[in-house]
């Protein structure tokens, strides 16, 4: 059977914390993807920008996007420095 993102929150098999957190969040995954991709639909942003534009835990904010980039609703668009001055992804809508 194939995951839907759209129907459940992925997480990592090998760990509780991760499920837990998945099942915490299954209700609101949809409406914070959709803050996220509404957000790129303003400009294009770093996961890092993402998060602090959205004032959310990164660790909300990057499935989100994740679950977007393989839904293929968003696509990479170029690199930036982050503000520890490393490189990463910009991300736009597809």
């Amino acid at each position: 059977m194939q995951l839907n993102i759209f129907e459940a929150v992925p997480y990592q098999a090998h760990s509780e914390t991760s499920r837990g957190a998945a099942q915490a969040i299954a209700g609101k995954a949809k409406s914070l993807r959709e803050l996220v991709f509404e957000a790129l639909t303003v400009k294009p942003m770093t996961d890092e920008q993402i998060a602090t534009c959205l004032n959310l835990n990164p660790s909300t904010a990057r499935p989100r996007r994740v679950e977007l980039q393989r839904a293929g609703r968003i696509r990479e668009h170029s690199r930036a420095l982050t503000s520890s001055g490393r490189s990463a992804v910009v991300w736009s809508v597809a």
